[in-house]
């Protein structure tokens, strides 16, 4: 199984994308998805989290501007971003944590530029 993260592309500071993360099939014991993203030279980070009986929990850094949600039954996790600022600019990933092994997603070139 694989996953494949989409949705990134160019947009101007203050503006929003939807990112999507696709399985190739289905993944069963589910207890985590995730959203990381990776800036040129940095550390791989830590955004988003929805736990399998749905709370979710953000990084300081994007809360109150991005928004996990999930649908169980495609498999399929999304993160909603708004107020985007030229500091979001990434390659963001999608992370599945099942009771037996993680899965990362190939990322998504988000870039935020006027």
């Amino acid at each position: 199984v694989q996953l494949q993260a989409s949705g990134g592309g160019l947009v101007q500071p203050g503006g929003s994308l939807r990112l999507s993360c696709a399985t190739s099939g289905r993944i069963s014991g589910i207890t985590l998805m995730a959203w990381y993203r990776q800036a040129p030279g940095k550390q791989r980070e830590f955004l988003a989290q929805i736990i399998s009986g749905g709370t979710t929990g953000y990084a300081d850094s994007v809360k109150g501007r991005f928004t996990i949600s999930r649908d169980n039954n495609k498999n399929m996790v999304y993160l909603q971003m708004n107020s985007l600022k030229p500091e979001d600019t990434a390659v963001y990933y999608c992370k599945i944590i099942t009771t037996w092994r993680d899965y990362w997603g190939q990322g998504t070139q988000v870039t935020v530029s006027s």
